[in-house]
């Protein structure tokens, strides 16, 4: 109910002034289960995300919108509680595994579920490494996964900012991701790689820079006035050693 009542006030407001523009909208199905996966430069992504879509769209959300005090807090609870959100806690383990299984029981049911595998907001427009839960969902269910780039919304909301630019917003969606690949391989295996994919197509369609670092570590290092460098040749190839902005060598 107050997913309809805010797409038909704000949403309606947002197409109105915003004007969006979506680029590749027959890729989006107007029936049967999907995941759509985005990049996630801005507040405003899943404002323009529901506004452009003729059905509603699930988000699976971080835990602190749901868990907010005071007057503000309460409020937002509210709103993202009841547009049947679900809150995923962002430290991982068994309550974010349990947040993916309220997200396969949508899926089942034919729902729209979208998911940011970045995890947060990113410090800057570029785009970062992405997290595994999207890719483990998809292989889990075999729903067609949707990669969705917001293309401009940072210059309209950059994170801190709290009147949004009037300019007209941008996104590009691109056609599903064949999950044939990856149904042999090991489950850890198949997460990490086709989430490298994901965010591959994503990077493809935004043409951000990407950096081989988590956003929320990267937040870290900003803090510490330090810019994490970009990776030219994007996520890396399974089985591939890398060097992370912090120096460690890892195998991706």
């Amino acid at each position: 109910m107050i997913y309809w009542a805010l797409k038909y006030t704000v949403g309606a407001a947002a197409k109105l002034v915003y004007r969006p523009e979506i680029v590749g909208r027959e890729h989006l199905p107007e029936t049967g289960a999907a995941l759509v996966v985005g990049n996630h430069p801005s507040f405003s992504d899943s404002v323009f995300l529901s506004a452009v879509m003729r059905r509603k769209v699930v988000y699976i959300a971080k835990l602190e919108y749901f868990t907010g005090r005071g007057l503000k807090g309460r409020l937002r609870r509210v709103v993202v509680s009841g547009m049947g959100n679900i809150p995923v806690d962002r430290a991982g383990g068994r309550k974010a595994a349990s947040s993916l299984g309220t997200a396969q029981e949508v899926l089942e049911q034919g729902g729209l579920v979208c998911m940011y595998p970045e995890g947060t907001r990113p410090p800057d427009n570029r785009l970062y490494r992405g997290k595994t839960g999207a890719a483990r969902l998809a292989l889990a269910t075999g729903v067609p996964v949707i990669p969705v780039a917001m293309l401009n919304t940072y210059e309209i909301q950059p994170p801190g900012k709290l009147i949004p630019k009037v300019m007209k917003a941008r996104m590009a969606v691109g056609a599903p991701i064949d999950l044939t690949p990856y149904r042999d391989l090991p489950t850890s295996v198949a997460a990490r790689t086709l989430t490298d994919e994901i965010m591959r197509r994503l990077q493809a369609l935004s043409g951000q820079d990407y950096v081989h670092m988590y956003a929320q570590a990267a937040k870290q290092e900003f803090d510490r006035g330090v810019r994490p460098p970009s990776c030219p040749q994007g996520p890396p190839g399974p089985g591939v050693a890398v060097t992370t902005p912090t120096g460690d060598a890892a195998v991706n």
